[in-house]
């Protein structure tokens, strides 16, 4: 019986047939499955991820570069919204890759989906890996711009290269003339794991609240709530 998974639907997402499938499995292990399975044929993903890193910036700064007219500062800004964890999680989730990662059963289990999101994440750049091995630069690069250019299209036309505390703070600011604060409503949990509950304010109207690990955590995902529920 073979200890590996069946990884054809994903080879047909992607549109490549791997001669050497070792390339596009070894891309899915997470170093912990290897501390429950010792004997298992192939080695983490991590030196992939490491190769897959480095096309993967290669490719969005290309693209930035021949593509748009701006300053290196808001290239590299926009490249940072593309390439950041949560938005390669994003996109390793759209492919569905989450259910052929090769986990310890106590990662398998754990719920943190930040956690979880920075394993889809690297996941995302260590099939960039296999892919430039299996197919080169090329083929790579088609991979990354079908997978990205959409997302950051979108991220260029809504200004969400801004991170949501700066673009709450000029929305407001242009529609009412104020601006905003935020204040901690509750800390809860020991020091080492605290966490924040802030509240987010337009005078003395509470918009709404964010949670987060760290008051700026707090702040942040209080600013993404307020853009919704205003509609800016």
């Amino acid at each position: 019986m073979s200890p590996f998974k069946d990884i054809s639907a994903l080879e047909k997402r992607l549109g490549l047939n791997f001669k050497d499938k070792t390339h596009l499995i070894q891309a899915l292990v997470h170093r912990s499955y290897l501390n429950e399975h010792r004997d298992f044929p192939l080695g983490h993903n991590e030196r992939l991820e490491f190769l897959g890193d480095a096309v993967l910036e290669l490719v969005i700064t290309e693209y930035l570069y021949k593509n748009y007219e701006a300053p290196e500062g808001d290239l590299t800004n926009w490249r940072a919204s593309v390439v950041n964890s949560q938005m390669l999680a994003k996109v390793a989730k759209e492919m569905e890759v989450e259910s052929l990662l090769y986990l310890s059963k106590g990662e398998a289990k754990d719920k943190n989906t930040k956690a979880r999101d920075q394993i889809l994440a690297n996941t995302f750049e260590s099939i960039t890996g296999a892919i430039y091995l299996e197919f080169g630069f090329a083929a790579a690069s088609q991979f990354i711009l079908k997978q990205l250019v959409p997302e950051l299209k979108y991220i260029l036309k809504n200004k969400l290269f801004i991170d949501p505390k700066t673009l709450f703070q000029e929305k407001a600011q242009d529609a009412l003339g104020v601006t905003p604060h935020y204040k901690v409503l509750k800390e809860t949990g020991p020091d080492h794991a605290k966490k924040f509950l802030v509240g987010l304010f337009l005078n003395d109207e509470k918009v709404t609240e964010g949670k987060g690990a760290s008051k700026q955590e707090a702040q942040l995902n209080a600013a993404k709530a307020g853009l919704e529920i205003k509609k800016w």
